[in-house]
């Protein structure tokens, strides 16, 4: 037997929200609980998120007077697995029915310990909408915004969120839409006298990932959750039978052994600063333009598939279309490009000029496309096309350009502006007849309000305030005709990568036997994700993590395991 310097009954790899919830479960069955974290803060790649969970027949949509049901999801979920084509050992009949059963779960089991929760923005469809199953409102559940200062002296141990307000993603959403939507500027004086009275009382607000981090670690501390920051886990330690019994980590540099009872999770993130990782899986794309944390590296992935697991789906990313905008590497969340290129008076082409996708559509297919088409053609980076009446309405990378380049800018190449379609073509490197004539294929579909491409603007989500512009009659689609005319480049960045270790329904790791090892159990990105090849909806990553990493520690504690 194994000589370990400290044992506790589960050991979890990683401290991002599927560990929390694990951890929570496991410490109310009065089990022993420690959380190693790589990094010196707390929270991984779900503080970095928009902390939003994709929760099907979730309490708040019948509390909205909606209607959701198990069979909705699972038809759902079912249905998109056609559209890949491509095998996803990681998604199941199984593992999508216990999703669409035990989620909802999972957040009654949050809130019961003192979460707080609530509905995400009401008009967040799915992202497949249009699939059987789909959702038009939203399926989505988020944190209510949390005063940091609960933290007490673990408010530095939480890693930093991209919203440090108090505001909730509805009013968020307005803020975007300022120059159409006639409710932003009031919107934006509530959330500053919010912020003035939060100021004065000596609150300080986040939200997104941050919140949702924020309320577990605070509930998982009070549960008595060992939690320790810059320990490393090296190696999981197999005994003779082949039984997963501990872990080697290093914290301090110092290598210690610690036993685990009941199993180990492990929860620790993706591969999307590997870049050789990357190269193998996801030729084409760039540690560079990955959100995640810098410790997102693969290190479990590598240590999962010695000891006998199964790497699929890895070359999946949740995308995320981002612009090179002078100083993008210097910001902490780089700019997006799914919100330009799908409003009114936008559209993306490739290096030939020519439009090849919806631009309205899921961040994760978008990327995927634009990954797939530069196999083809140049597609990497594409080109927003725009026009002045988008420079009037909306911002480019946070930014207003109709009267005035912002300073940053100038000299920089990054901003290309013309009084012509041509002279466009020629600043950007494209083919000029092509451009003219895709602008204007595109010009006549937008006339008549449908694209008949593509179907840009069929959907409800292509046309939410995330993507479209629900406050303008046009929504998804408008011309593009009054000069001048603006492009800036996109390439395909992402939030995580979507690929790893293949479970069954109750988390455990699978060899390629179909036979599981025992005491190991694994959740989040550092498993093949149960949904397969395709993103569902906003959440469909923190979601999944949360709920699997609460099935593991049901399993492991050997509590109520029915998935029903």
């Amino acid at each position: 037997m194994a000589q370990f310097d400290e044992t506790f009954d589960w050991v979890v790899v990683g401290s991002g929200a599927g560990s929390m919830a694990s951890a929570l479960l496991m410490r109310q069955a009065g089990k022993s609980v420690l959380i190693l974290e790589k990094a010196d803060v707390v929270g991984g790649t779900t503080c970095k998120s928009g902390g939003v969970m994709w929760i099907p027949n979730n309490r708040f949509i019948a509390e909205d007077g909606e209607s959701d049901s198990v069979e909705a999801a699972v038809t759902y979920l079912d249905a998109l697995q056609n559209l890949d084509g491509n095998p996803a050992p990681g998604s199941t009949p199984e593992k999508r029915r216990a999703y669409a059963t035990q989620a909802s779960k999972m957040i009654d089991f949050l809130i019961d310990n003192g979460i707080e929760l609530q509905r995400g923005h009401h008009y967040w469809p799915d992202y497949y909408d249009e699939m059987p199953g789909g959702f038009k409102t939203t399926r989505t559940v988020v944190a209510k915004p949390f005063n940091l200062k609960e933290l007490g002296p673990w408010r530095k141990k939480l890693r930093k969120g991209f919203v440090e307000v108090n505001a909730t993603l509805s009013e968020g959403m307005q803020l975007g839409h300022m120059r159409t939507n006639p409710n932003a500027k009031k919107t934006l004086a509530k959330i500053a006298l919010r912020t003035i009275g939060d100021k004065l009382r000596g609150r300080q607000y986040t939200t997104a990932g941050a919140c949702l981090q924020g309320r577990l670690l605070k509930a998982a501390l009070e549960a008595g959750v060992d939690i320790r920051t810059e320990a490393p886990v090296r190696e999981i330690i197999l005994d003779d039978a082949g039984k997963a019994v501990g872990v080697v980590a290093e914290p301090g540099g110092k290598a210690i052994r610690v036993g685990a009872n009941l199993g180990i999770l492990v929860n620790a993130g993706g591969f999307a600063h590997n870049q050789a990782m990357r190269d193998k899986y996801i030729p084409g794309s760039q540690s560079k333009w990955s959100q995640t944390p810098k410790e997102d590296t693969g290190d479990m992935h590598i240590e999962l598939e010695r000891l006998g697991g199964v790497l699929a789906q890895m070359d999946q990313m949740v995308g995320f279309q981002m612009t090179e905008a002078p100083g993008w590497e210097k910001e902490y969340v780089m700019p997006g490009m799914q919100s330009v290129t799908a409003k009114p008076h936008a559209i993306l082409v490739d290096q030939t000029g020519e439009r090849y996708m919806n631009e309205g559509g899921s961040y994760e297919l978008f990327c995927e496309n634009m990954l797939k088409r530069d196999r083809e053609v140049g597609a990497i980076p594409s080109w927003a096309i725009m026009d002045q009446q988008y420079a009037e309405k909306y911002q480019v990378a946070g930014k207003w350009i109709d009267k005035k380049i912002p300073k940053a800018w100038e000299g920089t190449g990054y901003l290309h502006k013309a009084d012509t379609l041509e002279e466009l073509a020629q600043s950007i490197g494209v083919p000029a007849d092509k451009l003219k004539a895709t602008v204007e294929r595109w010009n006549t579909f937008a006339r008549a309000g449908k694209d008949e491409d593509f179907h840009r603007g069929e959907r409800e989500y292509d046309k939410c305030g995330y993507v479209g512009d629900p406050f303008s009659e046009a929504k998804s689609i408008g011309t593009i005709e009054k000069a001048p005319f603006y492009s800036v480049s996109c390439v395909p960045g992402d939030v995580s990568t979507y690929g790893g270790v293949v479970t069954y329904e109750h988390s455990r790791v699978l060899r390629a036997d179909g036979s599981v090892i025992e005491g190991l159990y694994a959740t989040g990105v550092t498993t093949a994700s149960p949904m397969g090849n395709v993103y569902p909806g906003a959440g469909a990553s923190v979601g999944p993590s949360m709920t699997f990493g609460w099935l593991a520690a049901k399993h492991a504690a050997g509590l109520d395991n029915q998935i029903a």
